[in-house]
């Protein structure tokens, strides 16, 4: 079905609730907005009102800003419930850096997929103050060049334990297919990958309302990125693949509730569209191996524009995604060069 047939993408909201406010956008549900210490300034969070307290979905990093703004909206607009539990949809530390202070400060219950409370777990542990031998490799691989190697060498990396408080024992498993009752309403349970593992969507069974963290997102598209944790991953792949799962749930009025940017109406489209918008981004990509080319080499097609330091570990991961997946689809493949780098080049531009 071509984009053309779907109904337009429209904002439900001019602006954004103001810090320590929220906004109503359907009854017994009110919507927040965190600050990031980042580019993509803000995540988007939720508060449901339950029979037992708030059900809050994510949660934003563990910095004293953060801290403070949640402060503000418990004493403010969601004074008089308790938190009784933090609803996940996924791993990363703007959605679940504070779940772990929401279970401890406030006696919440953590509800997340399985693979989202392992990831968060593993990584709280895994804290260096040098890069590891394997993330070394990688970024060599990479084709970074000898003085930025020596950068990365002698740099503290980031560390998930920077921006998410540590996670007690004990969570609520949720996973692709359950029923909960939040906010008065049941909502199915749907997963997506590539962005995230087991990222969990919320589709209400009694209003056309979709909880779409990261996997739903409006105007902007989610990081595909691949990393020295698995650096033979897919998860262009495994995006694709789930956009079209979930494209068969979407409605013209189901209201997106995402985790950044603007709740939305025309799901539909905006799913065409983010698949599209990776099969160009890897007919660009494949298109430019005319030759042999390191991942360095193939920021250009791919985004179009400069990338400064800010923003080059997202680049990278990302076009490692969109090598990795030309290669899985048979469309690429590659070779060391000498001093350790890996040579991309098209299938059908072969030596």
């Amino acid at each position: 079905m071509s984009d053309t047939q779907f109904e337009p993408i429209r904002h439900l909201f001019a602006e954004a609730p103001a810090p320590g406010e929220v906004r109503e956008v359907a009854d017994g549900v009110l919507w927040a907005r965190l600050p990031l210490p980042m580019r993509l300034d803000h995540v988007n969070v939720y508060a449901l009102a339950d029979t037992d307290g708030w059900s809050i979905v994510d949660t934003g990093f563990d910095t004293a800003e953060t801290r403070e703004a949640w402060a503000r909206l418990l004493s403010g607009p969601l004074r008089g419930r308790p938190v009784a539990r933090v609803v996940v949809t996924h791993h990363h530390p703007d959605h679940i850096g504070l779940a772990g202070w929401f279970q401890r400060e406030h006696g919440a219950e953590l509800w997340t997929t399985r693979t989202a409370w392992i990831y968060a777990r593993m990584l709280m542990l895994d804290s260096q103050e040098r890069p590891t031998a394997e993330q070394m490799a990688f970024w060599r691989g990479a084709g970074e060049p000898p003085a930025m190697l020596a950068e990365r060498a002698r740099t503290r990396p980031f560390n998930f334990a920077d921006r998410a408080a540590s996670l007690p024992l004990g969570y609520r498993r949720i996973r692709a297919g359950d029923r909960l009752r939040l906010a008065g309403r049941e909502w199915e349970v749907h997963t997506g990958e590539g962005h995230a593992p087991e990222h969990a969507t919320f589709w209400s069974r009694d209003c056309p309302l979709v909880l779409g963290g990261d996997q739903l997102l409006p105007r902007i598209t989610p990081v595909l990125g691949v990393h020295p944790t698995e650096p033979e991953a897919d998860p262009v792949g495994d995006w694709l693949a789930s956009c079209v799962r979930l494209a068969g749930l979407a409605r013209e009025d189901h209201r997106v509730l995402p985790g950044h940017k603007l709740p939305y109406t025309g799901l539909p489209r905006r799913l065409q569209q983010l698949i599209e918008h990776h099969h160009d981004a890897l007919a660009r990509l494949e298109t430019h191996l005319s030759d042999d080319r390191t991942a360095i080499e193939c920021f250009a097609p791919l985004f179009r524009r400069e990338i400064g330091p800010e923003l080059h570990g997202f680049a990278l991961g990302e076009t490692l995604a969109h090598l990795n997946h030309l290669r899985a689809t048979g469309r690429a493949y590659r070779h060391r060069r000498a001093d350790g780098a890996w040579l991309w080049r098209a299938t059908a531009r072969r030596a």
